[in-house]
């Protein structure tokens, strides 16, 4: 796999692992989450992303479509069951609010876009954080990638769903990963599939495997939660989350609260989100809640922190 689709990558970065990272967002997830953080990441293909704050409405990319996609009288712009991603209307836009949600990306490209930022992470303790999307929807790819950066001496982290074939990733992206970030959002496999689109089978044995692993091997497993206001944060999923992580001896997590940026997101790719209670999701996530859920996690004896 010579390129792969690379929606962003996001410099000195302080959220994303320990230190200053640089933080490479591979499209593609296997996970169809309803409160997506990064929605652009979703899809292995490209997509038309439209940024209305930066339109100017003069009319050209309207013109030029031949398909005739591109509309104010549409909701969102854009009816993208008829546009053919022909990008035209990219060419010919004057003010970039039109643009493709990715770009094709080889190993090479990416070291080249991080060496200049590599004494940042020597001098913090940072390196590069793989995030998504999904990035182990790309093992052999991401093996590659994951192998020059240990050769120059890069801190490496993996931010994951967990939804992944074990063998091969224990082949291919384990003996290069120095940590990770594991996504536990549900236990309950129904649960799981009506908010993210698969069961979670997969995913918690994953993790069990990994956390017998990351027992003796050299590297650090920390898994986390976002919190989504009366979706993952009840009272049940959480009590779920903490009877399970200490069945199995996990003695933190970390905890993220939910980011109400990625709305806005959703507008600019023509999605709908189907969570009725939008207003919970707009509000900065309150104090007195996070509160409740540490506690929920103390009643299993799980510290926690905050992402």
């Amino acid at each position: 796999m010579e390129e792969t689709l690379i929606f962003d990558i996001k410099h000195n970065s302080l959220d994303d692992g320990p230190g200053i990272r640089s933080v490479v967002f591979f499209k593609g997830c296997p996970l169809n989450c309803a409160w997506c953080q990064n929605p652009e990441g979703k899809k292995q293909t490209l997509e038309l992303w439209w940024d209305d704050q930066k339109c100017i409405a003069d009319g050209a990319c309207m013109d030029v479509c031949p398909v005739n996609a591109i509309s104010f009288d549409f909701q969102h712009f854009i009816n993208r069951e008829l546009c053919n991603n022909c990008f035209y209307c990219i060419e010919v836009c004057p003010s970039t609010a039109l643009k493709p949600t990715a770009i094709g990306m080889s190993t090479d490209d990416i070291i080249n876009r991080i060496l200049p930022y590599k004494s940042y992470f020597e001098t913090s303790g940072g390196g590069v954080t793989l995030s998504g999307g999904e990035a182990t929807l790309n093992m052999p790819f991401v093996s590659v990638l994951l192998q020059k950066l240990k050769n120059i001496g890069i801190h490496t982290l993996l931010e994951t769903s967990g939804h992944f074939d074990y063998e091969v990733f224990e082949k291919l992206v384990l003996p290069y990963i120095d940590e990770i970030y594991y996504d536990i959002k549900f236990i309950d496999p129904l649960e799981h599939k009506h908010w993210c689109g698969v069961d979670n089978k997969k995913i918690l044995d994953n993790y069990k495997r990994l956390q017998k692993q990351s027992i003796t091997q050299k590297f650090i497993l920390s898994p986390r939660t976002a919190l989504i206001p009366n979706i993952t944060d009840t009272e049940a999923n959480i009590l779920e989350i903490a009877a399970f992580y200490s069945s199995i001896s996990v003695p933190k997590t970390m905890l993220l609260p939910n980011n109400p940026m990625w709305l806005k997101k959703f507008d600019s790719l023509g999605i709908e989100s189907n969570i009725a209670d939008k207003e919970s999701l707009r509000a900065i996530y309150p104090e007195d809640k996070k509160k409740l859920v540490v506690g929920y996690f103390k009643q299993y004896g799980i510290d926690v922190n905050f992402g």
